[in-house]
């Protein structure tokens, strides 16, 4: 694991979340929006810090990536949704504190 953060688009969503089977989270954004922007730093070192322990932390662009948002009902931004062999387990909404996203990282590690 290199500990960045993947762009995940309609193209990899598939092979980088759902058949790796890895726990994983996603961050769903927009590039006008201002919660967005104060939670990215925050998912950019979540992404360093759990890379040890296999976990995969990417960011979707809304508006880049109109698949998977929508298969995800996505309505507002930041979304961030969990993944656990490659199962959605659990979804936040707005930006979060980095005790929270870590507790539930540790959760599904």
């Amino acid at each position: 694991m290199s500990g960045t953060t993947l762009d995940i688009n309609d193209t990899n969503f598939q092979s980088e979340i759902i058949e790796s089977g890895a726990p994983a989270l996603l961050d769903f954004y927009a590039t006008w929006c201002g919660p967005c922007k104060t939670l990215a730093p925050i998912v950019d070192q979540l992404a360093h810090e759990y890379a040890e322990k296999g976990v995969k932390v990417g960011k979707v662009d809304i508006e880049a990536a109109p698949e998977i948002a929508a298969k995800f009902g996505i309505t507002g931004v930041p979304t961030l949704i969990f993944f656990k062999g490659g199962e959605k387990v659990d979804q936040m909404v707005g930006a979060q504190p980095k005790s929270i996203l870590e507790k539930k990282l540790d959760e599904i590690t």
